[in-house]
């Protein structure tokens, strides 16, 4: 079902695809795959369905379930999550580590203490046998293990030829610091990822989503509303789905779109309030304010350095903006003073 808010794991589930799921496949062997776009886009679904295609044994680590400072403790039972989720298939090479023990259907993993395995350790057991770690939201891994974990990745790349992985990422300048093979100082520098960015569906293949997911489920609307849909949230797949889910409820357009924004402020409310807690009350406040002025149209560093200034009613540091701007668009929120996300703009004038 294309409406189905769930990701999707079966390759006719998923809508306008193939090429990037036949590029994913084509390369499941390489050491290391990135798969980005912006939130929404379809990232998970286009991962569930090519590793099922491929017919290939994984384990998916869900990052989402992270704090931002989490602890070895936290990591360490996502781990245990996923292993468990493959204990049929890995129970005999795990049963024989030192760090871990098996509970039933149950995989549990020291993270502290005498028998404390590390992840490059973990990772070489694995390597036992063919295996795919794919880790989605994997930008949340950044933070007080950041470096161990690339520790760890580096390690698996130049000596674990069973083991590939697979980072998503919505946050993609974000996953690409945490990737950091650019940087010198860098546990990955300077090895070669292959990066499927997913892009929006054009205007076609967004009717066409929307026409075929209505009829799927019995349901005949005008064209003009479908049109109106696809104008509205410019072919980000995981809206056209709430959009289509929401109007077969509730059969009024301006209630949808009223009710996409309204998801979406809660989404930059919960970003602000993160920005309040980990820095200040006067740093949560100016991102309110730069996402309330580029919302307004103000669409160049000194046009929005004018607005906040006004906005705040005080000097604010060029080095301050900077970062503010900077951070929002490895966030992907904005590019170039611009939303990628239209629901997010429109949300934005809200706050």
């Amino acid at each position: 079902m294309l409406f189905d808010e769930r990701p999707k794991d079966r390759k006719e589930d998923l809508f306008d695809r193939e090429r990037e799921v036949e590029e994913i496949i084509n390369n499941i062997k390489r050491p290391l795959l990135l798969i980005s776009g912006v939130r929404r886009i379809g990232k998970t679904s286009v991962l569930l369905v090519s590793l099922n295609e491929a017919k290939e044994n994984y384990i998916l680590i869900d990052c989402r379930k992270l704090k931002e400072n989490y602890g070895r403790k936290e990591l360490y039972s996502l781990f245990s999550e996923a292993l468990s989720s493959k204990i049929s298939y890995l129970k005999d090479v795990l049963e024989k580590v030192k760090g871990i023990s098996i509970a039933g259907n149950y995989v549990e993993i020291k993270w502290g203490g005498k028998n404390y395995i590390s992840l490059s350790s973990l990772f070489d057991e694995l390597n036992k046998k063919r295996l795919i770690i794919a880790i989605d939201e994997a930008q949340r891994l950044r933070g007080p293990l950041s470096k161990e974990i690339k520790d760890a990745i580096a390690h698996a790349y130049d000596y674990d030829r069973n083991l590939t992985f697979i980072l998503t990422g919505s946050e993609v300048g974000l996953l690409h610091e945490l990737i950091d093979v650019e940087n010198e100082n860098s546990p990955v520098y300077g090895r070669y990822y292959l990066e499927i960015t997913l892009d929006r569906f054009n205007k076609e293949r967004s009717k066409e989503f929307l026409q075929r997911g209505f009829q799927e489920i019995s349901i005949k609307v005008e064209d003009k509303i479908i049109e109106e849909i696809v104008n509205y949230f410019d072919g980000i797949p995981g809206w056209l789905t709430f959009a289509g889910n929401e109007y077969a409820t509730k059969g009024k357009i301006e209630e949808v779109k009223k009710t996409a924004v309204k998801v979406a402020k809660g989404e930059l409310e919960n970003l602000i309030e993160e920005k309040t807690k980990k820095v200040s009350y006067i740093t949560g406040k100016r991102y309110r304010n730069a996402l309330k002025c580029i919302a307004k149209g103000e669409n160049s560093w000194s046009k929005l350095l004018s607005c906040m200034e006004k906005e705040e009613g005080s000097t604010i540091s060029t080095s301050v903006l900077d970062n503010i701007i900077q951070n929002l668009e490895k966030m992907s929120i904005i590019k170039d003073y611009e939303f990628l996300d239209p629901v997010y703009k429109e949300a934005s004038k809200l706050l």
